[in-house]
């Protein structure tokens, strides 16, 4: 049986915006026509006051993490959340698999269709093999810059890969470097090679903080503070005198899609170097996380003058006080107006993704794809869109 559905607009995320059209739907919420309304008798059509987009792209995630949610305090700076995650990590493991299903359902809740999730442990591979949502796994690996542990860590990190694999599909699983200043040459070696023989998606936490930068340029700033307090050596760390993003580019495999995460200290040169260096380059950005932990964002007009594909994630529950692709777009613009909501959404859908590579059935709204359908909401505001307060409902998958 075909539904047909249709709202005041309709945001494709193809660079169209609909209005009087009817979006037409099989028995599986596939896209099979989209028509003009006065084809349609009004009495077959279910109509919604609000606007249509597609299902979210969470790119960015750590579901492993869910557990701890309002456990780490805001506003303290990258390298003290770093500490103050590693010894809540410990927990019993129930409690820890109960936030993992509560989070994944949070998210589908919050119209979210598809996640690349970082993962450093097993946790999360029976979850998303049961989970509503399209998962990308990124395996993450880091030796804290030690070259001559990079062989012991990167076996310990493939047996995480292997389990995962066996849950899931190898088109939706990498192997990724956590950061450029906790990955060494050698192990960035290993990582490219797992990766090599099909085309994949590699995350990595870029410039969150101006002491990574520092630490690239002239090996000073708060990370040797990080290092020193975890009795890390330091003697095979050589400062490349440019900032950190550079040093993974000179070890990253442009081949693959690349996906940056977090960004808050890039400026348009180091956009545009990292354009240079890869045609199938994206970034993403977490408002939400980068307010709870630095208390900075970063400036989205520099990636929009570039021509940037920029996508949004959440990041984890232990760095945000929701997983809402939505908070994170209302975020981005109370701080940063310039950015229009077309451009948000956008972000939102389409770029995130191209970026997991799942655009052939998700991310716009298209004859033949199944994105899933989401409706904004805003009851009470006559002749004006805020999308401060808008709320979202799920209307398909």
């Amino acid at each position: 049986m075909v539904k047909k559905i249709s709202a005041d607009k309709i945001f494709t995320a193809t660079g169209t915006v609909l209005t009087d059209t009817i979006l037409l739907l099989d028995e599986n919420d596939s896209i099979i026509d989209i028509d003009h309304a006065t084809n349609h008798e009004e009495s077959t059509v279910e109509y919604f006051n609000g606007y249509i987009i597609p299902g979210l792209i969470n790119t960015h995630c750590h579901l492993e993490l869910s557990h701890m949610k309002a456990k780490v305090d805001t506003g303290t700076g990258l390298i003290p959340f770093i500490q103050s995650v590693v010894s809540y990590r410990d927990i019993p493991q129930d409690l820890i698999d109960a936030a993992i299903i509560q989070a994944d359902a949070e998210m589908y809740g919050n119209g979210i269709v598809a996640v690349g999730d970082i993962s450093n442990k097993i946790d999360t591979a029976s979850v998303k093999k049961r989970s509503k949502l399209n998962y990308y796994t990124f395996v993450e690996a880091f030796d804290f810059i030690d070259s001559k542990q990079a062989q012991q860590i990167f076996d310990d990190y493939l047996k995480v890969y292997h389990h995962h694999d066996k849950l899931g599909s190898s088109q939706s699983l990498s192997m990724v470097p956590h950061a450029p200043y906790t990955v060494s040459s050698n192990l960035f070696e290993l990582i490219n090679s797992q990766n090599q023989g099909a085309q994949k998606t590699i995350s990595i936490h870029n410039q969150e903080t101006v002491h990574e930068n520092q630490f690239f340029i002239d090996k000073t700033g708060d990370l040797l503070d990080f290092y020193n307090g975890f009795n890390l050596p330091l003697d095979q760390f050589t400062a490349i005198g440019k900032p950190s993003v550079y040093y993974a580019l000179e070890h990253m495999d442009p081949s693959h899609r690349s996906l940056f995460v977090h960004n808050t200290m890039m400026t348009a040169e180091d956009i545009k170097s990292v354009h240079d260096w890869c045609p199938q380059a994206y970034f993403a950005t977490c408002p939400n996380a980068n307010l709870y932990i630095e208390n900075r964002l970063p400036q989205y007009q520099l990636f929009v003058d570039a021509g940037a594909r920029m996508t949004i994630g959440t990041d984890s529950l232990t760095s945000n006080w929701q997983l809402s692709i939505l908070d994170e777009m209302k975020t981005i613009q109370k701080y940063q107006s310039n950015i229009p909501f077309e451009t948000l959404v956008e972000w939102a859908t389409i770029n995130g993704a191209k970026a997991l590579g799942f655009e052939a059935n998700l991310g716009s709204i298209e004859v033949g794809k199944t994105p899933g359908l989401n409706l904004l909401t805003h009851e009470g505001i006559e002749n004006e869109f805020d999308l401060q307060q808008v709320k979202i409902k799920r209307l398909t998958m």
